[in-house]
């Protein structure tokens, strides 16, 4: 080969290998982040609380309004109840997050039920859910019980892959700001559903005195409840009032910066618009009449949210 020929084709397999891409390719920081960025993804669940129709109209009506999927409990009765609801969410073409919790008032008891719960949902193989939410535990168990609902759902986790979740609730194990701060202390893998409308009332404020603590969780935060909170009710009767304003603005800059953690790393986000019935929602005295529409809040909230983070 002439010396001419060899230089030709070198400089022509520089130049290809120079267009390939490469794992050891250091790129500007910029371009990693909007790469990352590239992968953000957000899906908006419904809920089912308060919905009167069938498991069929109820997802039809999902899926017209532009949800992602539905949040339900796991049906841990009849068989047939699981194979309805699989079958459901494949004809809508839905994703499914599933809620897992126990009401029984013995301690063991109840965390035996749990572990069965969680288990099943997290092993089935039909359709991998998007998450687990957990009501764990009561608020007054013992905190050597409360623990294990903790280390259980870290080791399942690890083993199915499924993202399972301790939601902040009244009446559950994170029903408090100070009570969180100590499990996730403790527990470095605990992961949280945010629904910050319960500590809002738990703490009779919108918790400008626990800042640090509420930036803890989160950083811990994997799935958002969006209800609307203050501070003397999970709930206010309709978030689009103007006198609401300083509450719904204090949600949004919480959620906002959970999904600015999400944005950032490139990861998914999941939410629920999870306004609910009566009781929750504030009615009429005697007549018992909802001050406001449920499922036209949830929807609005739906629009909001996917407009403020699309």
């Amino acid at each position: 080969m002439k010396r001419k020929e060899f230089l030709d084709i070198s400089i022509r397999s520089s130049i290809a290998a120079a267009l390939l891409p490469s794992k050891n390719i250091d790129l500007p920081k910029q371009q990693k982040t909007a790469m990352e960025k590239n992968n953000f993804q957000l899906k908006i669940l419904a809920t089912n609380w308060g919905f009167e129709g069938t498991l069929d109209e109820y997802c039809a009506k999902v899926k017209k309004e532009g949800y992602d999927g539905i949040e339900i409990w796991w049906p841990s009765g009849e068989v047939k109840a699981r194979e309805e609801l699989f079958s459901t969410l494949k004809k809508y073409e839905l994703e499914v997050g599933f809620l897992c919790g126990d009401q029984n008032t013995d301690p063991v008891k109840h965390l035996e039920q749990f572990k069965k719960m969680t288990e099943a949902a997290a092993r089935q193989k039909i359709q991998k859910p998007l998450y687990i939410n957990c009501h764990s535990g009561r608020d007054h168990f013992p905190l050597e019980i409360n623990k294990k609902f903790v280390e259980h759902t870290i080791s399942l986790s690890k083993e199915t892959g499924v993202k399972i979740l301790h939601e902040t609730h009244r009446s559950r194990i994170m029903f408090a700001a100070h009570i969180a701060r100590q499990y996730l202390e403790k527990y470095p893998e605990l992961k949280f559903t945010l629904d910050i409308s319960h500590w809002c009332n738990v703490h009779e404020s919108l918790l400008a005195d626990q800042a640090e603590t509420v930036g803890l969780v989160l950083e811990r935060t994997e799935h958002i409840h969006a209800r609307i909170g203050h501070q003397e009710s999970p709930q206010v009767n309709d978030p689009r009032a103007p006198e609401w304003k300083e509450a719904l603005n204090a949600h949004l800059a919480w959620w906002d910066k959970v999904i600015e953690r999400k944005k950032t790393n490139g990861e998914v986000i999941t939410i629920l618009t999870e306004f609910g019935p009566p009781s929750y929602m504030p009615t009429v005295p005697y007549t018992q009449q909802p001050l406001a529409n449920q499922w036209e809040i949830n929807v609005h909230m739906m629009h909001l949210l996917r407009e403020r983070y699309k």
